[in-house]
């Protein structure tokens, strides 16, 4: 299924062929290219419904493309398309199937796992996720003293909040007038204490997303909750103020959840894939179930775009590939995005787990360590903000990041002139970041100032700009539900082409794992107890301090 065991593919013909091809293409200029091909950027876009993916501005030219989608077919991304969309066990590592996809499946063609059709059971829990968000938003399932919940919070950790956090800010103009979402995730207590002093016992509802209903952070946030909510209300609203999201059904009838209002899914959806899922519940709350089907059927055009569209006009795996292209053959390790609309401004941390958590890997699917890079560092923010954060290193640090942009044609708040300079704004980043500025233009700009010749020599270097450096640029008309359902789409297949053309598995993520369990066995020591645990001495010097410090 993963090629030749006996050649890595840093080996292979296609990857030494990109490796000379490369040594050619740090010398071009894109502004060269610009200059010499007027139809460069109608050539390197494509176009799907109302998005458009502009990748001009990259450091490729047409062998460049046909060396890398050449390296896509010697990697057998064809078939591994295929076989995740066929339900094929292809998280090899915990002998699973990959099918976020059958999430968003809007066919409704079968999908087999085990020999067993799973579409009956997804649509099954979306109609009952539509049964349950209707209730809630129409006032029909009420809190323990009969008023309406309109505070809705969801307490999960990872792929059970980042995704949902993402998506109702994204939709935040879709909300329900009288609907509120708040969400609680990280185990310091103040993340709990800050919702909980803004929110109202008797109209509160939340949300405990938790597959095993074990997670120690999630858990311990919700046994809070719900020592908040008895004091208050007593132990009786417990079943009118809890539901979970989770498949240990005798754990969450022993929280005191009414096992009607706990809604499953599956072992084959990673937490990081699974807001299409009942994880995605307070997304249904805030925006309703209509709207949560239109993000679904964004979801299932991007993935009938990736799985039927010829690789040349292929947005997932032309992201892809160029991500391989700059990780692997210009030794580039950070990436950026910044999207230019406020709504999305949580949408690089959710691709930061996304993206690190799927393909941070150093052993492939052969058992064996790879010798060359795999998943790079993530960041980014909302411009304009990040303009005046990180851009400086951007523009002229001495490391190269590429940079996805991301732009709506239209705002949802169209006040004054400020989506026109935020337009502005994001179209000249990327205009700057390929043009540079030279010394001698440099010069030019600072003598046609007034400034003195003396100045000019001194300050020259400092207001030039290398350039040449690459960005993709992402633009629709507006971020609405199926927008969303798209892009996220997008960026979950252009990590699945990276991580097969790497041979490794994007879909576990056990280097999770090593810190929790260490983590359950310092507790303990620092609550009292005993422990027979030994660490470093630099472990054990900091457990001795805060543990004087507390005292």
């Amino acid at each position: 299924m993963f090629g030749n065991k006996n050649k890595e593919v840093n080996k292979t013909r296609a990857w030494k062929r990109l490796e000379d091809h490369c040594k050619n293409m740090r010398k071009v200029e894109m502004r060269e290219m610009f200059e010499q091909d007027p139809s460069r950027a109608e050539r390197y876009c494509i176009n799907l419904e109302h998005m458009m993916l502009d990748y001009s501005k990259n450091r490729i030219n047409d062998r460049t493309i046909r060396y890398l989608l050449d390296l896509a077919e010697e990697r057998n991304l064809k078939g591994m398309i295929e076989a995740m969309f066929r339900g094929d066990k292809i998280n090899t590592t915990e002998h699973r199937p990959v099918l976020h996809v059958a999430l968003r499946n809007r066919s409704n063609k079968p999908i087999y796992v085990d020999g067993k059709n799973v579409m009956p059971e997804i649509n099954e829990v979306l109609a009952k996720m539509r049964r349950f968000s209707e209730a809630v938003r129409l006032g029909e399932f009420r809190g323990a003293t009969g008023k309406k919940l309109t505070n809705i919070v969801n307490i999960g950790i990872g792929g059970s909040d980042l995704g949902p956090k993402m998506a109702c800010e994204a939709l935040k103009k879709y909300w329900a007038k009288d609907i509120n979402c708040y969400f609680i995730s990280n185990i310091d207590g103040t993340a709990c204490c800050e919702v909980l002093n803004k929110v109202d016992p008797e109209t509160t509802l939340f949300i405990v997303a938790s597959k095993t209903f074990t997670t120690i952070e999630t858990l311990t946030n919700a046994k809070t909750c719900r020592k908040w909510l008895v004091d208050a209300l007593g132990e009786h609203a417990v079943c009118k103020h809890f539901v979970a999201v989770s498949t240990n059904l005798k754990e969450v009838e022993k929280f005191g959840i009414n096992p009607e209002n706990m809604f499953e899914f599956w072992d084959f959806v990673g937490g990081r894939y699974s807001m299409w899922s009942a994880i995605g519940l307070i997304i249904a709350i805030a925006v309703g179930m209509d709207n949560f089907d239109k993000m679904l059927d964004g979801a299932h055009a991007m993935d009938m775009h990736f799985k039927d569209t010829d690789f040349a006009r292929n947005i997932p795996v032309i992201m892809g590939m160029l991500g391989v292209w700059y990780n692997n053959f210009f030794n580039l390790r950070n990436v950026a995005v910044v999207p230019y609309d406020q709504y999305l401004q949580f949408l690089p941390a959710y691709l930061q787990q996304l993206d690190m958590e799927s393909n941070g890997k150093q052993v492939n699917n052969f058992n064996k360590y790879v010798k060359y890079s795999t998943a790079p560092v993530l960041f980014g923010g909302p411009g304009t903000d990040v303009q005046h954060s990180f851009f400086q290193l951007i523009h002229q640090g001495s490391s190269v990041v590429p940079i996805d942009f991301i732009i709506p044609a239209i705002s949802h708040n169209e006040i004054g002139d400020h989506h026109e300079i935020l337009v502005a704004n994001v179209l000249a980043q990327g205009e700057a970041l390929m043009r540079g500025k030279t010394v001698i233009e440099a010069a030019a700009e600072l003598r046609k100032a007034g400034k003195a010749e003396e100045e000019v020599k001194r300050v020259k270097r400092f207001k030039s700009f290398t350039g040449n450096r690459p960005s993709n640029t992402f633009v629709f008309k507006k971020i609405d539900p199926y927008t969303l359902g798209m892009l996220i789409a997008a960026y979950e297949h252009k990590v699945f082409v990276e991580g097969i053309i790497w041979n490794i598995n994007s879909f576990d993520q056990m280097g999770v794992e090593l810190g929790k369990q260490m983590a359950l066995s310092i507790l303990p020591e620092l609550q009292g107890n005993a422990s027979s645990v030994s660490h470093d001495s630099s472990t054990e010097h900091l457990i001795a301090t805060i543990k004087r410090l507390r005292k």
